[in-house]
């Protein structure tokens, strides 16, 4: 009896653990402000993410940047949050695109080549970035290269490599969205894609 009475308390004492543990690692929450508390198991999650981020080279091609005495420097106001709308036009040969070169913007937030000209998304929690994305828009964008991450859209432009963020776990994508989410959202409408013909088309080569 007493065998059975330790192993019946022990069970009561590991149910009342997971009941805990599962109380305390909720579900993500969009409103909520993690950045506020570093105890939390979301802090985790967000520094993961962070950590990914930064990894990946995200900020090369999202955030804006300055030129600084060491070359180009990430403007804080404005990390991740995609090429700037009112940035000047991007000038480029389109005789180097005909055969094949690529041209990045100066601040590498614009790229032009056989594809057209490519502008870095927005991916501040703002209406105008990824605010109203879901987790599941997030992965498909992320891993399948699906524009919006939407189905039956076109496929997201160089020098985006989707194709190699394919790998990337659940639990990886989680955390990267995460930290997005936990960023200041950025109000900045990014200008559409342009096609290689009207590229081609409207961009001299120079000296014509």
């Amino acid at each position: 009896m007493r065998h059975v009475f330790l192993t019946t308390a022990r069970a009561t004492v590991m149910a009342g653990v997971l009941a805990f543990s599962a109380c305390s690692n909720g579900g993500y929450n969009a409103n909520e402000d993690y950045t506020s508390n570093q105890a939390t198991p979301q802090a985790d999650i967000i520094e993961t993410g962070h950590r990914l981020v930064t990894v990946m080279g995200c900020n090369d091609c999202h955030s804006p940047k300055r030129m600084g005495p060491h070359g180009p420097e990430i403007i804080a106001d404005l990390l991740l949050s995609g090429h700037p709308a009112d940035a000047p036009p991007m000038a480029s040969d389109s005789r180097l695109i005909q055969q094949g070169f690529a041209i990045f913007y100066p601040d590498q937030t614009a790229a032009a080549g056989p594809w057209g000209i490519s502008f870095a998304a927005n991916l501040t929690p703002d209406e105008t970035g990824i605010g109203n994305w879901t987790e599941d828009q997030f992965r498909k964008a992320l891993t399948e290269g699906k524009f919006r991450g939407v189905d039956g859209g076109r496929t997201l432009l160089p020098p985006m490599p989707w194709e190699n963020y394919r790998f990337l776990t659940d639990e990886e994508i989680h955390a990267i969205f995460v930290y997005l989410k936990s960023l200041p959202p950025v109000k900045n409408v990014v200008p559409a894609a342009v096609g290689p013909d009207k590229i081609i088309a409207a961009v001299p080569a120079v000296g014509d």
